[in-house]
């Protein structure tokens, strides 16, 4: 149970945008089947994954009942052969159809692993040998259908693979390992082989003459989805070439695409966009890339183990994921730029909800998931907030509490209490970005505490162990572009407009000694605001006023960073910095 800042953003989250869903509504196209273009039957699927893990969280049974009903009210919408969707059958496998049915299939067979009614899994099993019927060496390629180079629709491998685990029936295997060949034929997304040699995300093809089209094949979300994919692919077969695409596409995408708050694209598709982020850009830090970003990072962790991941989980958790929901948890957005201000994301197709609406609350769900990760020899401890957890290790019954204000604060405590004395390991996330750092056990110092590792220590644990971790939160200044941001922790920090202490798209120096920024709590901290410090700045180009002295500037954490939505509390992350023609490292941009 997660209990601090981040806990209370899933609570509401939960309650906000998982329970007070009408999913009836939701429901309503795969009744019609008129339709021909559009993705109405991919929001039940991603509504239905978030409730499902939602409720593992909580143990919700009215949400439990919520989705046993919904789950009810899809399969009567089956088809005698089969079909879960929304579109007419003249325009089945076109643009979002068999997306739309991935989607239906997931949220099915999330259901199932819960319930284990075999209602659902009998229905997603439908679904998934209709599709067969349709698509294949003997039907339709499934590269040629929908958009973006067939990857929307060949992201149906993830579900496929499940089935095949979930059931053993050989059929689904051999399915799946027909999409991943497809991806390397001549018109193909060739998502191992581009992988493979290195090729960046935003360049494996050239740029089309229609964006929203089959052509595109840097699309973000699509990509990600297929990665997903061939890694529980690589899960059952064990082809080494299917983790190092994976790998090395994570790499590139950290490398050239994600920015300072964690997440990336614009217009929805990888540009190449950490070395643009100080540029303002249009429909920047799509939700769905968000989630999807994080979800693609927690498989490799867990199957891995490399804290690497956790960090980039981290990082997107407290900046692009909480950025993207309302101070009050009633919608969420489709896009979280580094600066201007925030707004609500139109309805979609007809309907009152759009992609991120339904996605969103995946990403916060994800959280508990990643908090504590149990392995063979003990428990890796990934996310420091104020949480209480009751762990099966070896047999044993371990109670975990940790009390922290981290990121506020540097110190984290966590204390061990299992019923019995038994020895395990305990591995403790020490963030690539925490470059001074203590550990004590019972009071005595641990050495070897490494930034970028796990710290791992095995001991027999007993009734009253103690650890005290301290990280180190020190402000660090961020340069890039003539641009300077400020990041806390994994906390990155925004001007905005509520603290009424100036223009906040002025330009300005921050003031740094080897990199790092004396930050303190701010006196004033706005309403709705959760982090709020005091950065030293020299605001202006004007040198010879009183302005060209230091002063302290209010920055909040860029997930309060303008929450109100509204055109008047604009917010800022990237600061542009005065150029100093007298200086030597003086550029002309």
């Amino acid at each position: 149970n997660i209990q601090g800042y981040l806990g209370e953003k899933i609570d509401l989250c939960i309650e906000q945008r998982v329970l007070a869903q009408d999913v009836g509504h939701l429901i309503e196209p795969f009744r019609d089947k008129t339709e021909s273009r559009f993705w109405q039957s991919e929001f039940w699927g991603k509504w239905a994954i978030g409730a499902v893990n939602a409720y593992k969280y909580t143990g919700d049974e009215e949400l439990l009942s919520k989705i046993s009903e919904s789950v009810d009210d899809l399969i009567a919408t089956q088809l005698p052969n089969g079909y879960i969707g929304n579109y007419s059958p003249e325009h089945q496998l076109t643009n979002w159809d068999i997306w739309g049915r991935k989607y239906s299939m997931l949220g099915l067979m999330e259901y199932y692993g819960v319930t284990k009614e075999k209602k659902a899994l009998k229905a997603a099993m439908r679904v998934a040998d209709h599709l067969m019927t349709q698509i294949g060496p003997d039907g339709t390629n499934i590269i040629k259908t929908g958009n973006y180079r067939g990857m929307a629709s060949s992201s149906v491998l993830e579900p496929i693979v499940y089935l095949y685990e979930l059931t053993g029936q050989k059929r689904y295997l051999e399915f799946a390992n027909y999409i991943v060949s497809q991806w390397e034929t001549e018109e193909g997304p060739k998502l191992i082989s581009k992988a493979l040699g290195d090729i960046n995300v935003s360049e494996r093809f050239p740029k089309p003459e229609v964006w929203w089209s089959w052509e595109n094949g840097q699309k973000a979300y699509e990509m990600m989805s297929c990665y997903d994919g061939l890694l529980q692919l690589y899960r059952v077969t064990g082809k080494p070439d299917y983790l190092r695409a994976v790998e090395n596409t994570v790499a590139n995408i950290t490398k050239t695409e994600i920015n300072l708050a964690g997440s990336g694209s614009a217009f929805e598709c990888w540009f190449d966009g950490a070395a643009k982020q100080t540029r303002p850009t249009y429909h920047n830090m799509e939700t769905c890339v968000t989630t999807t970003w994080m979800k693609l990072n927690q498989n490799l962790l867990e199957l891995t183990g490399e804290p690497k991941y956790a960090d980039e989980i981290e990082k997107t958790a407290y900046n692009a994921l909480m950025a993207s929901m309302k101070f009050d948890g009633s919608q969420i957005a489709k896009y979280s730029p580094l600066e201007g201000f925030r707004q609500e994301g139109e309805e979609q197709c007809g309907m009152h909800i759009n992609c991120c609406n339904a996605n969103g609350p995946r990403g916060y769900v994800q959280l508990p998931r990643f908090a504590i990760l149990k392995s063979e020899n003990g428990i890796a401890i990934n996310l420091y907030e104020k949480l209480n957890a009751e762990l099966d290790i070896k047999g044993k019954s371990v109670a975990l509490t940790q009390e922290t204000l981290y990121p506020k604060e540097n110190s984290i405590f966590i204390s061990i209490n299992p019923q019995k004395p038994v020895e395990f390991e305990l591995s403790m996330r020490i963030p690539e970005w925490s470059k001074v750092n203590n550990l004590k056990i019972n009071g005595d110092e641990v050495g070897d505490v490494v930034a970028g590792t796990y710290k791992t220590v095995t001991r027999t644990w007993k009734k009253g162990d103690r650890i005290e971790l301290t990280l180190d939160l020190r402000g660090r200044l961020i340069e890039q572009e003539n641009h300077q941001a400020v990041v806390m922790g994994p906390v990155v920090l925004a001007r905005d407009a509520r603290f009424e202490d100036g223009y906040v798209d002025e330009a300005a120096k921050i003031v740094s000694e080897d990199g790092y920024v004396e930050l303190i709590p701010a006196a004033k901290k706005p309403e709705n605001i959760w982090l709020a410090m005091e950065v030293p700045v020299i605001l202006g180009t004007d040198m010879e006023s009183e302005f060209s002295e230091p002063r302290s500037i209010g920055f909040c954490d860029f997930g309060s960073a303008g929450n109100t939505w509204q055109a008047s509390d604009r917010y800022r992350v990237w600061i542009d910095k005065p150029i100093n023609v007298m200086n030597s490292d003086y550029k002309t941009y």
